[in-house]
């Protein structure tokens, strides 16, 4: 049976487009930060496809404030993470940053809303100032990989190095595509030298 307040019904899980990858060493997503980013591990919930019932859900989440799909697909994917051994250790979940003024504009991070759902199957922390953006990049959503990467590389700060420190840290964002802005930042994270990093986004839809 499936409780009554659930957001999504048994059939439209059973649809979803799951990718498996938290079981799977050097899958794709991994495979493209391959020379960009040094990852313990990364993974994604599920394949992004235009016109799809994931893209439906990201864009409730992203534009329509309908924080409680991402709080339960974050609490979805804290689940499958918990299910696999390749993500032992995990110390705290970090929210990929929004520029200020357009989480004030949106009233919320949506990573941030992710990374509580996965807190609270994973009773781990989430540090959603410890990285911070500090600059507004224009949309990426028309750039190639080149353009992706020159508009977002100067566009992060460790503002709180002490929360970091001595950690495994997964970092949190919505859905990856050619990867510009998780590298931006999680390059920065990983100067701090003695972390180590992992990612987790709930969809896929690199190019």
């Amino acid at each position: 049976m499936l409780a009554a307040d659930h957001l999504l019904c048994l059939k439209c899980i059973h649809h979803l487009p799951h990718t498996n990858f938290a079981a799977l060493a050097n899958n794709q997503i991994e495979k493209d930060f391959w020379g960009r980013l040094e990852l313990t591990g990364a993974y994604s919930q599920f394949y992004f496809s235009k016109e799809f019932l994931t893209q439906h859900l990201i864009h409730q989440l992203k534009y329509k404030g309908n924080t409680k799909i991402g709080f339960y697909l974050g609490e979805m994917m804290g689940k499958t993470i918990l299910k696999s051994n390749r993500f032992s250790n995990i110390d705290a979940l970090i929210p990929l940053p929004l520029y200020p003024e357009k989480e004030h504009k949106r009233g919320y991070n949506q990573a941030t809303v992710i990374c509580n759902g996965m807190s609270a199957v994973m009773n781990i922390p989430v540090l959603p100032d410890a990285v911070i953006r500090q600059q507004a990049t224009e949309t990426q959503t028309r750039k190639q990989r080149t353009e992706r990467w020159e508009n977002v590389k100067n566009s992060f700060k460790v503002a709180k190095p002490a929360q970091l420190s001595g950690k495994h840290l997964l970092l949190v964002d919505d859905v990856v595509t050619t990867g510009a802005t998780l590298e931006a930042c999680g390059n920065i994270i990983l100067q701090q030298g003695d972390v180590k990093l992992s990612i987790a986004t709930l969809a896929y839809a690199a190019k």
